[in-house]
């Protein structure tokens, strides 16, 4: 009997949770490790899809079907394609570096600590191999609850609040995206809840409904990507967050709103999805360049990363509604690479928190004397941020911005602004910081990276550099799937037919 991949990758966290919900609160080091070891095996096992995997097709592999409530039609299907799978490495990876950025991070209930972040993993890879829409819905709201917990128990001040944002966003457009579920199976005379079988359905919505519908689930995954103006709980969340909150929320889980509109939403209702386009686009430009204003004018260094997520996404949201195939690839390859360098940059704060204990830019200033390791691996991280040639944020914004040319030449010079921004915000940033004279004393005595941040480093610092000297490999895994979506007869003559973008 064949080990079932999907689902021990999608498991296993959960397992361990449990496992550490029944070891004695006071054995904390025990625990942490506990968790650390499921992690890390998370991580190994998900590498077996790696070699599992074959990039020529663009079908779903693996897949895992059995019926969980017959009745109703819901079943327990996974399955994993171009497009899932560079997210659920993403996620894998993330996780245990997480918890290692948290090691002396969290003193206070670290063994529920440790049970959300596992259950978080969880949530998160059922979303992207979920391939009913039912039990994606229900990983959708697993998700949920961990994250929640994080920022209220585990973060700042203003924890509650934001936790409270966080929670009612979210739930807004998670109650639309199910009610627009069930009107899709009842509608379409369906017995199942299989994306596939609606699929073949989706010609007996007629045009109005395919707007209605598409709405419904375009709020919930504008909502988590976000896509402006809905983004304003994003700063609020991220800056409450404790450092592997922040980590996590920016490295994966704002990637299920764009993975929600490739996998559903588009595929669902290509007309629709088409008309939208230019709203989608014009949505993503302000995007960009509000986000990058909004970073420039921001002194806590959390809360303009925070801003700079916000600018990157809108070239994510660009890439997507060019429905080509640079766009699209360029979209999925910009989230892998933003979910690394940005939490990346989280870990850097995070780091510089535990030193100084305020993320005040105005309080650091020459630091790079002191900690010249920290300043190299802040520089490093900076640069694949704006994009910098050989790194991997070029690779991603390029194909995007060949996508956006070949589709609004205009549209694509607009977008330029936000990288031209985004380095302006962010090397502003690193000099105030890392740079100038040292007019506290404080910053003199500053300690250097640790082996345990070395350690946190070195996966993203890896990356950096893979992803932006040889994209070839993590290309050509997303390229079938892509293919697909963009050559969709039905998407291809909606556009052929209707305004251009």
């Amino acid at each position: 009997m064949e080990l079932p991949v999907l689902s021990t990758v999608t498991f296993l966290p959960a397992g361990g949770a449990l496992l550490i919900a029944l070891m004695r609160r006071r054995e904390e080091t025990a625990i942490k490790c506990a968790s650390l070891f499921v992690s890390l095996l998370t991580l190994a096992v998900s590498t077996l899809l790696v070699f599992s995997f074959d990039p020529v097709s663009g079908n779903y592999q693996m897949v895992e079907s059995l019926p969980w409530v017959p009745t109703i039609g819901i079943t327990y299907s996974l399955g994993i394609d171009g497009l899932a799978l560079p997210l659920v490495m993403l996620t894998t990876l993330t996780i245990p570096i997480a918890l290692l950025s948290s090691w002396n991070g969290i003193s206070d209930r670290v063994k529920e600590f440790q049970i959300c972040m596992l259950l978080l993993e969880t949530g998160v890879i059922g979303v992207f191999l979920a391939t009913d829409l039912l039990l994606f819905y229900i990983f959708w709201e697993v998700m949920l609850i961990p994250m929640f917990l994080l920022i209220g128990v585990w973060g700042g001040q203003r924890r509650i609040y934001a936790a409270l944002k966080f929670f009612i966003y979210t739930m807004a457009g998670s109650v639309l995206m199910l009610a627009a579920i069930l009107y899709l199976y009842f509608r379409l005379g369906a017995d199942t809840f299989e994306l596939a079988s609606l699929l073949e359905r989706r010609d007996l919505l007629s045009p109005n409904e395919q707007v209605w519908l598409f709405a419904a689930f375009s709020l919930a995954f504008a909502i988590k990507v976000p896509i402006w103006p809905l983004h304003t709980w994003l700063p609020d969340a991220h800056v409450e967050a404790p450092t592997a909150g922040s980590v996590v929320l920016a490295a994966v889980l704002l990637k299920m709103g764009i993975y929600g509109f490739l996998r559903y939403a588009i595929p669902l209702f290509p007309a629709a999805a088409v008309s939208a386009a230019p709203l989608m686009a014009l949505l993503g430009v302000i995007g960009i360049v509000y986000g990058a204003l909004m970073a420039l004018a921001q002194d806590d260094i959390k809360k303009l990363v925070a801003y700079s997520s916000v600018s990157h996404l809108g070239f994510v949201v660009i890439g997507t509604f060019t429905f080509t195939q640079a766009g699209v690839q360029g979209a999925i390859y910009q989230m892998v690479s933003h979910g690394i360098s940005t939490g990346a940059l989280f870990l850097l704060v995070g780091a510089l928190y535990e030193r100084r204990h305020t993320r005040d830019i105005n309080h650091y200033g020459g630091i790079a004397r002191p900690t010249p390791a920290l300043a190299s691996v802040f520089l490093v991280v900076t640069l694949s941020s704006i994009a910098l040639p050989g790194t991997n944020g070029f690779v991603g914004e390029f194909l995007i911005l060949l996508g956006t040319f070949q589709r609004a030449p205009a549209l694509a010079a607009v977008s330029t602004l936000g990288i031209i921004l985004g380095a302006a915000y962010m090397l502003w940033m690193y000099q105030r910081v890392m740079l100038g004279p040292i007019d506290d004393e404080a910053n003199r005595r500053l300690p250097d990276l640790t082996v345990r941040e070395w350690t946190c480093f070195s996966a993203p610092l890896f990356f950096i550099f893979v992803m932006g000297i040889f994209p070839k490999p993590f290309l050509s895994v997303m390229e079938a799937t892509v293919k697909k979506i963009c050559s969709d007869p039905a998407l291809i003559g909606a556009w052929t037919s209707g305004a251009p973008l």
